[in-house]
């Protein structure tokens, strides 16, 4: 990351500046990788400088040209891996869930999305030797499913090598907004962006993102064929803005998504995930939730960068979730 602040850029003052930051361009790197459409508006400043400004960040942030293999992979190093404290999901996904990625949890009402979102929001914030991130928590809940009262039944339930701090400690570190439209759930990326870079040289940088549900309001608001096209759009953007959030802050974005049916499969699960191809293209893994015998829950690993397919079985317990 970039040790530059965006006082540095060549043409930035103090007044460019806090429009910058209050339009969530808080690092040099979000301004290296905005569209010079969308910098150029929210500073309010003409294309050409815009322009000038992303090409400077560039340079500054080592952003935009080609590297080696050998690159790629020194920075692949300051990818960690979020425990699920389930080892039969955590091998499922490579050993965790990944920094740097957008994962995907999809599958119909009751099949242990916002149990999976709320469980990480707990483990997120264990030390690094018990397999959390030693970090904090924003969650975008667009459906008022998050339940404190869930995260104390959590905390209260981990099974870990280490002591574990009290209840509130959790709370405190987990940051919840309510989004009440879909325009109002993008607007928060700017408050995500500000918040990440006001904690990032704490002892308790933002780690985790969470956005449960992630269509809720897009399916709602965009009813019919005719406005689908208007929706994706809005949507790709998202997708993109958090995939930069994502990388910026070396975060793990959980995203919830549901379901509809495909009237065209005969045989074999009809259903599938919203949002077609732009959510999946944008998200690194993508995991199928459903429902089993007994209680239990099944993941099955549907796209991944460097998985194979498979499935993990696991249950759901007051205490949170446990191998079966």
């Amino acid at each position: 990351m970039s040790e530059h602040e965006i006082e540095d850029l060549p043409g930035v003052g103090p007044t460019t500046a806090d429009k910058l930051r209050d339009s969530g361009y808080c690092t040099i790197e979000s301004i290296a990788t905005a569209s010079y459409v969308d910098l150029a508006e929210d500073a309010e400043i003409g294309e050409a400088t815009a322009k000038k400004m992303i090409k400077e960040a560039r340079k500054m942030a080592d952003i935009g040209g080609f590297r080696t293999g050998i690159a790629v992979l020194e920075e692949r190093k300051e990818v960690r891996k979020l425990s699920t404290l389930v080892p039969e999901l955590d091998e499922l996904m490579g050993g965790g869930l990944e920094t740097m990625s957008i994962i995907e949890f999809y599958g119909e009402f009751g099949s242990g999305k916002s149990q999976i979102s709320h469980q990480m929001a707990v483990n997120a914030q264990l030390p690094y030797e018990v397999g959390g991130l030693q970090g904090s928590v924003i969650y975008v809940d667009t459906e008022n499913t998050f339940r404190p009262e869930r995260i104390r039944q959590m905390v209260e339930g981990l099974e870990v090598d280490c002591e574990v701090p009290p209840v509130e400690d959790f709370l405190e570190h987990i940051h919840v907004a309510e989004a009440f439209t879909s325009d109002h759930q993008m607007l928060l990326i700017d408050n995500i962006r500000e918040l990440a870079a006001e904690l990032k040289d704490t002892d308790r940088p933002v780690k985790l993102i969470i956005v449960d549900s992630l269509m809720a309001h897009f399916r709602a608001e965009y009813a019919g064929r005719g406005t689908l096209s208007a929706r994706q759009q809005k949507l790709n953007k998202y997708m993109y803005d958090l995939a930069k959030v994502a990388k910026e802050f070396n975060s793990v974005i959980i995203v919830t998504n549901q379901v509809q049916s495909n009237p065209a499969v005969f045989f074999g699960d009809p259903t599938k995930p919203t949002g077609g191809n732009i959510v999946g293209h944008a998200s690194k893994f993508r995991v199928y939730l459903r429902k089993s015998k007994g209680g239990k829950r099944v993941a099955k690993l549907v796209d991944s960068p460097d998985q194979p397919e498979g499935e993990a079985a696991f249950s759901v317990e007051m205490a949170g979730l446990k191998s079966v």
